[in-house]
């Protein structure tokens, strides 16, 4: 079975703006959490990306924008030698959308990696800002890590988390 580090997107890899991103000039990689991911990478953690993307289904930004954000933060990582594995969004909104089961708090997105990369959840993380990350991550079986948004990870951290 493979082990995982599940990322939340904006406020963990990207720069936190209280909003939608909405055009990709105002997205902005948080470069300096590439190191610490790039340990574990090495390591052999599948990086995957688990993030609700609301503003899809708001009509704030389309499909197409959020991956053209995607392949920039997949470039960054690939420049300093780690890989994102994939990038699960939710395009859902409770105000516009019927109930899903992917949009964090619940656990769908989770899931469905587990089940597609064939990942074991007691050997894998969630790293998030947001207690609803948290709250996506133990409803499928994975510890979360809360961070304050824009907070630099902690390979150490990390690392004692798994340990536990």
């Amino acid at each position: 079975m493979n082990k995982a580090i599940f990322l939340d997107r904006d406020g963990v890899l990207n720069h936190e703006i209280y909003d939608y991103i909405c055009r990709v000039e105002d997205f902005e990689v948080l470069e300096y959490q590439i190191p610490p991911l790039k340990k574990l990478h090495d390591e052999g953690y599948l990086l995957i990306i688990i993030t609700n993307q609301g503003g899809i289904a708001l009509k704030r930004y389309t499909e197409e924008t959020l991956a053209e954000m995607h392949s920039i933060l997949g470039k960054k990582f690939e420049e300093q030698g780690a890989m994102i594995t994939h990038a699960y969004h939710c395009p859902h909104h409770p105000t516009v959308s019927e109930e899903c089961v992917c949009r964090k708090p619940k656990s769908g997105m989770i899931l469905e990696a587990i089940a597609t990369y064939n990942i074991d959840p007691a050997l894998s993380v969630m790293i998030g800002d947001k207690p609803r990350d948290v709250e996506a991550a133990n409803g499928a079986g994975v510890k979360g890590i809360l961070i304050e948004p824009d907070e630099q990870i902690s390979y150490e951290n990390i690392k004692k988390v798994l340990s536990n």
